[in-house]
């Protein structure tokens, strides 16, 4: 409260978030000291006022948190002659080396589990091409295996890293003003209309005077700079953009933006396309938000005085959802001062700060009950995602998160991190490269929704996409990086070579992520070698591979079990934990079987874009390839055994040459053969559409629900009115003597207000009448007094005073 109160420390008394991070580090240092809590926080209070006088206000030191829970730790520490233990003595001398504590493990494991593949079973000796075989497919094949069993420990033993975040709820300041952008395509008038419907559903979660919300938008591809239905299009968008406006002027004068650009022409691609794709549509954006790239766009839609006051950028996916008030929370996450980007220019990238928040994405609901699919891999759904802290590797050992393309940034950093720091025709995939530069982090506690693909098929177009744009950024391994010809855009301009500004972090990111595209082909090749020409029996060689794919799904369900809730039961806990660790355990089963038809997509990638880097320079920036359009329209059974073809084509192939060559071990392999003959089955299966049942009703089961509705809707006609305060009694004696319990609970409150629109919806009252009733019910509500905003559970509907005993219930409030 003293830290909150004090009006020097800058924002403190919105640093409404970071409160229990506060109380809790105060607590820890006056532990440690002869010093009371108060006097702990004067001292932070006294450290701010002191950094303020003499670096200013803007500086990260001037605020109190830079002394609890930032680098100024130690000096309040050492002020109040704060005593540390051993251990967190320790914890703090191991921040210099987190990657080698990281790293150091997950290679020696490596190596161990890496020799005892080889040795027991001895024979080859270093000049034999075998032995090098089994050594680099091992090596590739057990990391997985050594990753996820260090990710799952990291996770284990450090919490969750909560960002500190401003209290913005009541609104957006002004000096943080904030634009909501689309990256998207022109393609045919229903999907703008989409777009722009889109767009509005996130305008309405999210009001606020200083937010704004824009379309970026080019034409698709095309032989010419111009195609006959383009100014159609483009006619068609800028009206639905200025009718959006119309709608809600009396909100504000312009709220909604289009941002338009026209096709270039591009010399390494031969079509005319927008300039270097979503990367570039953002990059222009960012220069005219600061009063450059003026004819990189030819449409624009919405006032431009605000442009040049704009902070931050939330950019988002066609598919992804915008949850009520997550704009406010992003933007209370990066305006923090401890969360302020910090540029060296000797280093070239953002070392302390962050211009990029990368929230967690989740999977929507409609989508996760698309298909068995779906629903394996979207996970809980169905569990509120808002109140969970998730746990990140990156962000709770390095205090940084990968970007993946959705999130907030600040336009100012960003540009100085990124503008004109990229080779073009180059980078697919360049979220994880900005993230170097411009440094990021997970907020694990602000959710994005999203779609998922429906289709296995789908999804190994996806995959195919990202791995291509991860191996088009290895050039980033090396010393030396490409960086823009001179001057930019020239072309034919041969790209010179800069320093490369990575952290190692941030390669080791890159390596991982082209290390995760060689474990199925690694995994495969090791299996089908063991087989084959490799020393011992196949069982070992079964088991070998199977454990390293079912091994970290299997230590995380026993640790889930071991692991149980003091209030839960035992056998409560062990059917919870069965069907919450089934589905992992599906999965990396699932991984088993289609394991021939990912090393074809994987190697696939990789040769697409060695090919294209290395010779031909072309098609590099193809987001959607033409293989991904017959892929992604795979329906049926035939359908996806010619997609998946690989798979019973190498479990054929392979037990002919087992059994002619060694046909007493075709038995410990036939199990694993069975299932690669038969997964595009599986795939087809898994990917099937999941069709909710129609309920076949006669005439009289119809008559029956609809007596049995109106009959219902009669209690809150006769008993919802102004006597009560238009809330709902809780119950209605018939017997013996007719008589209204004249109080409610919130969740009789919340079935008033649904039944008022199911009445609606049948056809009951008029949508005037669904309006006044819900009026009159919300009206009294606002009088109700409530806990922390919490409604009590029980209000006498005559006098609106709470019933005693007073409480809350989570139950009824969530109700």
């Amino acid at each position: 409260q003293t830290i909150r109160e004090d009006p020097t420390g800058m924002y403190a008394s919105q640093d409404f978030a970071t409160r229990d991070r506060y109380r809790h580090v105060i607590e820890d240092v006056a532990r440690g000291s002869s010093h009371s809590e108060l006097a702990v926080a004067r001292e932070a209070i006294v450290l701010a006022q002191t950094a303020a006088e003499r670096s200013g206000t803007n500086d990260r030191s001037a605020h109190v948190g830079y002394y609890l829970i930032d680098h100024g730790r130690h000096i309040l520490e050492r002020a109040v002659g704060c005593r540390l233990s051993w251990k967190s003595r320790a914890s703090r001398a191991s921040r210099h080396f987190r990657l080698f504590l990281y790293l150091g493990p997950i290679l020696l494991l490596t190596a161990l589990a890496t020799s005892v593949v080889l040795f027991p079973f001895g024979g080859f000796g270093l000049g034999d091409w075998r032995y090098w075989f089994f050594a680099i497919t091992g090596i590739i094949g057990v990391s997985s295996l050594v990753v996820s069993l260090v990710n799952l420990l990291v996770t284990l033993v450090l919490p969750p890293r909560a960002l500190p975040r401003l209290d913005f709820s009541q609104g957006i300041p002004s000096v943080h003003r904030t634009m909501v952008v689309i990256p998207t395509l022109l393609s045919r008038p229903q999907e703008i209309d989409d777009l722009l419907e889109a767009l509005e559903i996130r305008y309405l979660g999210n009001r606020d005077p200083n937010l704004f919300f824009a379309l970026l938008t080019d034409f698709r591809d095309a032989p010419e700079r111009t195609l006959p239905d383009d100014d159609a299009l483009l006619a068609h968008a800028r009206a639905a953009v200025q009718a959006l406006n119309e709608t809600y002027r009396e909100d504000r004068p312009c709220i909604f933006y289009l941002f338009h650009r026209p096709r270039v022409w591009n010399p390494y691609e031969r079509v005319w396309m927008g300039y270097e794709r979503k990367r570039g549509k953002l990059e222009q954006f960012n220069a005219l938000l600061r009063g450059g790239e003026q004819t990189a766009f030819s449409d624009i839609v919405g006032d431009p005085s605000i442009l040049g006051s704009i902070k931050y950028v939330i950019t988002l996916d066609t598919d992804t959802q915008l949850p009520r008030d997550t704009a406010r929370t992003l933007v209370g996450n990066i305006a923090h001062p401890l969360n302020r980007p910090v540029y060296d220019a000797d280093k070239g990238r953002i070392v302390e700060g962050y211009a990029i928040l990368q929230p967690r994405a989740s999977i929507s609901l409609t989508s996760a009950g698309q298909s068995r699919f779906t629903k394996l891999f979207v996970g809980e759904s169905g569990i509120d995602p808002y109140t969970r802290e998730v746990s990140d590797v990156y962000q709770d050992i390095f205090g940084e998160g990968s970007f993946i393309g959705k999130g907030i940034y600040d336009v100012d950093a960003f540009r100085q991190a990124v503008d004109g720091r990229f080779p073009e025709n180059l980078i697919l995939s360049h979220d994880l490269l900005e993230s170097g530069y411009a440094r990021s982090a997970l907020v694990t506690d602000v959710d994005l929704i999203e779609e998922h693909p429906a289709s296995y098929a789908i999804e190994a177009s996806r995959r195919h996409r990202w791995i291509r744009g991860d191996w088009q950024l290895a050039g980033w391994l090396l010393p030396r990086v490409p960086r823009p010809p001179v001057p930019p855009r020239s072309n034919g301009a041969k790209a010179k070579r800069q320093p490369n500004p990575l952290s190692a972090l941030s390669v080791w990111k890159i390596v991982d992520n082209l290390r995760r595209s060689l474990v199925s082909p690694a995994l495969l090749a090791l299996l089908v070698g063991g087989w084959l020409f490799g020393p011992g029996s196949a069982w070992f060689w079964t088991l070998l591979v199977a454990g390293i794919v079912l091994l970290p799904t299997l230590l995380g369900a026993v640790i889930k079990l071991i692991r149980k809730p003091e209030e839960r039961d035992w056998l409560v806990h062990l059917i919870l934990t069965s069907k919450s660790e089934g589905r992992p355990i599906v999965l990396a089963l699932l991984t088993l079987v289609l394991l021939p038809y990912d090393t074809l997509i994987c190697l696939d990638a990789i040769r697409r874009s060695g090919v294209r880097m290395l010779f031909t320079r072309r098609r590099l920036l193809l987001w959607q390839l033409r293989s991904y359009a017959s892929r992604n329209a795979r329906r049926t059974l035939a359908d996806f055994f010619i997609e998946m073809w690989i798979a019973p084509v190498v479990a054929l192939a392979l037990a002919v040459v087992l059994w002619q060559t060694r046909s007493a071990e075709l038995l410990f392999c036939t199990p694993v053969l069975l299932l690669w003959l038969v997964s595009p089955v599986v795939g087809w299966w898994i990917s099937m559409p999941l069709v909710s049942p129609v309920p076949a009703l006669t005439v009289d089961q119809r008559a029956f629900l609809r007596a049995s509705a109106r009959r219902t809707w009669r209690f809150f006609t006769d008993f919802v009115g102004p006597q009560d305060n238009w809330l709902p009694p809780d119950n209605f004696q018939e017997y013996p003597a007719p008589a209204i319990a004249s109080s409610t609970s919130p969740t009789n409150i919340g079935m008033s207000l649904l039944a008022n629109l199911a009445a609606y919806d049948f056809g009951y009252i008029s949508v005037g009448e669904l309006l006044r009733l819900t009026e009159n019910t919300l009206a009294t509500m606002e009088k109700l007094e409530r806990y922390r905003g919490h409604f009590y559970n029980w209000y006498d509907t005559r006098t609106l005073k709470p019933l005693r005993p007073q409480y809350v219930s989570s139950v009824d409030s969530g109700n």
